[in-house]
């Protein structure tokens, strides 16, 4: 995956291509390895679980910040906040979402939500570009209101490394490439749109369609803070799996199709999920409790439609 990434954007870069076309493959090219570091690279090694060595998975947890984000800030957005509160109101980031967009019925309804079946697709193409542009200056700011970093100097300290890191990847696949090669900077600049257009659609779906389903529970805290159920039965009722029959699939986007396993085991590797998903759906079907599944990743775009269609319009039950 690393090699994906890099490779396309090296050829790029020494200025070797001439035709507009070869331009758009070789970042598109990028873009399917940007895709899986994001998912089969540092999402493991972030979460402890690429290997039994810690060195690694802190080298390779390094790799978010090559495509131009930052580590410790997706630790806190995703290893703290979404696996700890899933789809609860608030505190999950992964459905904090601005106002024209409602990924939970606990969200306060807006008539534009009524068309937002239609148009999240062309937001969702923008999450990548959106991360390593602007969205961790916005959460090194909200983190520390709500405590995680609680000193100055940590804050400066991401800070300063958030710019130098975006500085880098800009450096490398945009400036470079503008520099180098014999077409117009309107084109690369173009391509790398592209390529992140590609990416944030990918990741996107592949997120949301593991806890944005009709068969997805919202649950808020009671009045005195409780949730109803304890943690892994809140993990195995707000997440879904789908295409558990598809080995490419899912080495290719690393084993994220089994959502259920790794919500209840994060610091198992991916590779082991299959073959967990067999006892976990033993497991819950014995206690009777909910294990949501789709065949494919159609299936589960189709579905992931229908709710956003559902929020959109209110008629989800809270």
């Amino acid at each position: 995956m690393l090699l994906l990434f890099f490779v396309p954007l090296i050829i790029l870069s020494i200025g070797v291509v001439q035709s507009g076309w070869m331009v758009f493959l070789l970042y598109l090219v990028s873009g399917l390895g940007m895709t899986g570091i994001g998912m089969g690279v540092m999402h493991d090694a972030l979460h402890g679980s690429y290997s039994q060595n810690k060195w690694v998975n802190k080298v390779l947890g390094y790799s978010i910040n090559i495509i131009g984000a930052n580590a410790s800030v997706w630790k806190i957005q995703h290893n703290v906040l979404h696996h700890t509160y899933t789809n609860i109101e608030g505190s999950d980031d992964d459905i904090n979402m601005p106002f024209f967009l409602r990924f939970s019925p606990n969200t306060k309804h807006h008539r534009v939500h009524k068309y937002q079946h239609f148009y999240v697709w062309f937001f969702y193409g923008f999450l990548t570009l959106i991360w390593v542009t602007a969205k961790d200056f916005v959460r090194i700011n909200r983190y520390k209101k709500i405590g995680y970093f609680k000193k100055k100097h940590d804050v400066f300290k991401e800070l300063a490394k958030t710019i130098l890191w975006k500085v880098i990847y800009y450096s490398y696949s945009l400036v470079i490439p503008i520099i180098m090669l014999p077409v117009s900077p309107w084109l690369v600049v173009g391509a790398f749109l592209f390529m992140h257009f590609f990416t944030g659609m990918f990741i996107s779906v592949v997120f949301q369609t593991a806890h944005v389903m009709p068969s997805s529970e919202f649950p808020n805290p009671d009045e005195k803070g409780m949730m109803p159920d304890e943690w892994s039965v809140h993990q195995l009722v707000t997440t879904s799996n789908y295409a558990p029959r598809s080995k490419v699939f899912s080495w290719f986007i690393g084993g994220l199709n089994f959502q259920i396993e790794h919500h209840l085991l994060p610091h198992v590797c991916h590779v082991h999920y299959k073959q967990l998903s067999k006892i976990v759906l033993e497991k819950a079907e014995k206690y009777g409790i909910p294990y949501n599944t789709k065949p494919t990743f159609w299936d589960a775009i189709c579905d992931h439609f229908r709710m956003m269609r559902a929020l959109g319009q209110n008629t989800v039950a809270v």
